[in-house]
């Protein structure tokens, strides 16, 4: 049973791993980012409406409304919306990676806000990612391409990305993936609206947009899910990390992005400080503790 959790958490990776080079051949398409992160809110809450509707837990508790509000604005509205920004300023691979910040934001979230403890481990991810990103960005050489744009929604979408977890310690219990997505994907989809310029779309554009709102967020979502039920929240949040080493290689294939000297060391330093995250928890707990926000309770990329 193990073996079929491991599969369904490579296939999500693998599914999140795409977003990034389907987007781009969207916005070759002439579709801007954020109608992309439009759409990606609106076609998939179609199936997650059906499975709350399905499970019959469409209920939201009056005293965590605002909660569930404030995840429709950042972990959907502002995550999606950033890392297609990210994407279409840096390229498929680099959003990934720097999207991939996000659990050294979840320490010094949950350090400041929730009152956890920072960890040597904790404090040598952050200084690990950190480092990564100053490589990344061309800081530690003189080789980088990054633009200080990409640079900049990269770090903001792995910011809003953190966020899932800071939601997730009060709604991850109570309520199930379809249910909050019920709420808050329409809630992201009316935020992004004003910023959203639509364009006249070719078959070939719908095709992108659809794969990444079906694929790579509803697909992923359930196969993660799927995997969840098999093996513990640790080893999917470990055997998820092959999501930006699967962009990267899309990317590369696809559109030909490589990264520097620098940026590969950078990228490596970021991943890296997930594994101590990873470790870190897992010691602290004696046990299983997800080093990602919980992708059962919400999605991913």
């Amino acid at each position: 049973m193990a073996a079929r959790g491991y599969v369904f958490v490579l296939l999500a990776a693998m599914m999140w791993g795409s977003l990034g080079p389907v987007a781009r051949y969207a916005f070759s398409q002439g579709i801007d980012p954020l109608e992309v992160a439009f759409w990606r809110c609106i076609i998939p809450f179609i199936p997650f409406c059906f499975q709350a509707l399905r499970q019959g837990n469409t209920h939201i508790d009056t005293a965590d409304r605002p909660m569930v509000a404030g995840f429709g604005l950042l972990c959907i509205a502002a995550f999606y919306g950033f890392y297609q920004l990210a994407i279409e300023s840096g390229g498929a691979a680099l959003a990934s990676v720097l999207m991939y910040t996000a659990p050294a934001w979840v320490a010094l979230m949950a350090w400041g806000f929730l009152g956890e403890r920072m960890s040597a481990a904790k404090l040598a991810a952050v200084a690990a990612t950190l480092a990564g990103v100053a490589a990344v960005s061309g800081v530690l050489g003189a080789d980088s391409t990054v633009t200080m744009k990409a640079l900049v929604f990269g770090i903001l979408s792995g910011v809003t990305y953190a966020m899932y977890y800071i939601f997730g310690k009060r709604l991850q219990p109570k309520y199930s993936t379809p249910q909050l997505f019920l709420y808050s994907l329409p809630l992201g989809a009316i935020v992004l609206f004003p910023f959203v310029e639509f364009h006249h779309k070719t078959p070939e554009a719908w095709l992108a947009i659809v794969t990444v709102a079906m694929l790579s967020t509803w697909g992923a979502y359930t196969a993660y899910f799927a995997g969840l039920k098999h093996i513990e929240a640790t080893r999917a949040s470990v055997v998820a990390t092959i999501e930006p080493l699967v962009a990267a290689v899309t990317a590369y294939a696809w559109w030909g992005e490589r990264f520097t000297a620098s940026g590969y060391m950078g990228s490596l330093l970021i991943l890296g400080a997930v594994g101590l995250i990873v470790w870190d928890g897992r010691k602290a707990n004696g046990g299983p503790a997800p080093a990602l926000p919980q992708r059962s309770r919400r999605g991913g990329s």
